[in-house]
């Protein structure tokens, strides 16, 4: 199906940081099989499937070298970044599988900048025998997480594993059971697990392994941002509303930076920039 695709990487201002995403833009999207082969020949963690605007709202659809993926938060922003070189500032309506999600884009000193607000977000306990498994995945254990900072299940579009631990060299060490994990997450109907380091009030440092896309890590991770904002409002952990600043892919020589808004209410905003990656 014809369609055109481009490459970028979001959270950056550097070709060589960030998480790399796929945007296809066509008159139509494919059928779930082109896309998801097209993903696997991108080989990004995501790639965005965006159709023809129809009432001022695109349809989107995401998916991983392996699957469809509820909601992506890179390949979002990504999306924008393309959609306001090729259309201009604005703000842009994604018929996403979850819900609509709205992206303001704006050119800031010759940069194009994407801000989503998620579907609102979610939280649910997390059972310990839920908290042991991953631990055990991880080669973590329970001594090393914050105390401050409770393990959860935080959804902000898709559904993540929250654990924060409480130095930063635990996170640094991240080795983790690829098989192991990706069953768990599997069974719980995780997308991925947002591990985390807390420096200060208003910057985390995150890593967050995705094995159930084929993914050892992604190197930024806007949906898990939002989820994880999400989770600190409504836990009490932050006074909203709040800005955070979230530190990724530094451990894997792809530092991104992905700011998050908390306000009192509502959807998270995520925001970044984006930038032209060349095909392999």
């Amino acid at each position: 199906m014809p369609g055109t695709l481009y490459r970028l990487a979001s959270f950056t201002q550097d070709p060589e940081g960030g998480n790399p995403a796929g945007v296809w833009i066509g008159d139509a999207l494919p059928d779930a099989a082109t896309m998801r082969n097209i993903a696997a020949e991108v080989g990004y963690s995501e790639t965005a499937f965006l159709g023809p605007e129809h009432d001022g709202v695109r349809t989107v659809r995401y998916y991983s070298p392996e699957a469809e993926v509820s909601f992506c938060g890179h390949a979002t922003v990504a999306a924008g970044v393309v959609l306001g070189r090729l259309n201009g500032a604005g703000t842009y309506r994604l018929a996403t599988a979850v819900g609509e999600v709205p992206v303001s884009v704006e050119r800031v000193d010759g940069d194009w900048h994407a801000a989503l607000v998620s579907v609102a977000p979610e939280q649910r306990a997390v059972s310990p025998a839920l908290v042991e498994a991953a631990l055990t995945s991880l080669g973590w254990a329970a001594a090393e997480l914050d105390p401050e900072l409770p393990p959860a299940l935080a959804y902000a579009g898709a559904w993540h594993l929250v654990l924060a631990v409480a130095s930063r060299a635990r996170l640094d060490e991240l080795s983790y059971d690829f098989a192991s994990l990706k069953a768990l997450m599997l069974r719980e109907n995780l997308t991925t697990l947002q591990l985390v380091w807390r420096e200060s009030a208003t910057c985390f440092h995150v890593r967050d392994p995705f094995p159930v896309g084929g993914v050892i890590e992604d190197p930024a991770t806007g949906a898990a941002a939002a989820a994880l904002g999400g989770y600190l409002r409504d836990a009490g952990l932050i006074e909203a509303p709040a800005r955070l600043t979230l530190r990724q892919g530094e451990a894997m020589g792809r530092p991104s930076r992905l700011e998050v808004e908390v306000p009192a209410t509502g959807g998270i905003v995520v925001s970044g920039t984006a930038v032209s990656l060349q095909a392999p």
